[in-house]
């Protein structure tokens, strides 16, 4: 997809990009409305096929992969997991601008982020039942992946601690000088309420850190609406203050995420600094697998949002219409992704859990005498099958 040049006149929908900080902050763009017509023919006439595809099939592997691991949940195979449904444009349409020296630093629903940029599925599910082929040794918390090959950093549960990380990332690209590259940051809604939020989006403002910092606005931080954490008009605004750049975009549009953060990379990378992106979404699903919540929220709006706003069925509606997509082809394509997803699960549950001396290494570079009497102590001790070597 081509891009207007930097300080070239935009026009049409583009326009939005030329706006003055408030009306960036406060306004959406968007490409593709709900029923998958587009807002602006010409803006999209140099939509790339390849990309269009990959986008469509990158969203519906992480629909598909969210389900299968949802279900292996409830049969009691893997202990937690948060999915991502409803959400798979603002992930997978940001992932799409990321480059191959890009670093990633994910909050909960990013796991598709790392799948995109090339984590394997086996790996993910690894990491998921925390056996000998998982990389962190099965000592990671579930549902907290990692891929050191492609920089996409493991998430932190604590909300919000991982924004500084990411600028502290991009500080260090710039004091390096390597031009280039770029940072991406994720966060939710009830992130931009915490502390270090705001701390890190001043420290990216002053130093004008090549980072792209992603809200991910789900409009829920657990059970707490937006409506009762901030008082702010919209979460965008918040960078403002910062003397951030601060867009908005309709997060179940991935053709609108795409561009807009490709924007904010662009800049990133030509040196311009940092910006600040508000994807509007809605967390269908509920916050995790421990969750209900149909007992603080009104399911009615969720069936809107799960239904005429769901954006995978919005960009399909629009890859039919121009004969990038065949009738059926999206069953085919999902039936193909569950079959890769059933053949790692089986793979991976065929692995024994991680070697009991695993527990002593990585700390020290020789386990101290304390640590060898433990593990001593523990190999002596009863044994108990794990459920999930079969």
């Amino acid at each position: 997809m081509v891009h207007a040049a930097s300080g070239a006149p935009r026009t049409g929908a583009f326009a939005y990009f030329d706006g003055d900080v408030t009306a960036k902050a406060t306004g959406l763009f968007q490409l593709l409305r709900e029923d998958g017509t587009a807002t602006d023919e010409p803006a999209l006439a140099t939509l790339d096929r390849g990309l269009a595809r990959r986008l469509f099939e990158g969203m519906l592997r992480i629909r598909v992969t969210d389900a299968r691991m949802m279900a292996l949940q409830r049969q009691g195979r893997i202990g937690f997991y948060g999915e991502a449904v409803g959400q798979e444009a603002a992930v997978v349409g940001s992932a799409a601008v990321s480059e191959p020296q890009d670093w990633i630093v994910p909050a909960l629903r990013e796991a598709g982020v790392g799948l995109y940029r090339g984590m394997t599925t086996d790996s993910y599910i690894a990491q998921i039942y925390g056996n000998a082929a998982d990389p962190t040794k099965g000592r990671q918390m579930p549902c907290h992946p990692c891929d050191r090959e492609h920089q996409y950093v493991v998430m932190s549960s604590c909300v919000s601690t991982q924004i500084p990380h990411a600028v502290g990332i991009a500080m260090a690209m710039k004091i390096a000088g390597d031009r280039g590259k770029v940072c991406f940051g994720y966060m939710g809604d009830g992130g931009t309420s915490e502390g270090d939020f705001h701390v890190a989006v001043n420290f990216a403002g002053v130093s004008k850190a090549p980072c792209v910092l992603i809200c991910q606005n789900n409009q829920w931080a657990i059970s707490t609406p937006g409506t009762l954490q901030t008082a702010a008009e919209t979460i965008a605004l918040k960078g403002v203050g910062y003397g951030v750049e601060a867009i908005r975009a309709d997060g179940n549009d991935v053709l609108a995420v795409y561009h807009a953060v490709a924007y904010a990379a662009d800049k990133a990378r030509r040196g311009d600094g940092p910006t600040f992106v508000e994807l509007l979404t809605y967390r269908v699903s509920a916050h995790t697998s421990s969750d209900d919540p149909s007992r603080y929220r009104d399911e009615s709006v969720t069936e809107i949002w799960r239904g005429q706003r769901d954006p995978i069925r919005r960009l399909e509606t629009y890859l039919v219409k121009r004969g990038w997509l065949a009738a059926g082809e999206r069953e085919a394509i999902a039936e193909q992704i569950e079959a890769d997803v059933r053949d790692a699960i089986a793979r991976q549950e065929a692995i024994a859990p991680p070697a009991l001396e695993t527990l002593i290494e990585d700390v020290f570079e020789e386990p101290t005498w304390l640590l060898r009497e433990q593990l001593a102590a523990i190999a002596d001790g009863p044994r108990v099958k794990s459920p999930h070597h079969r």
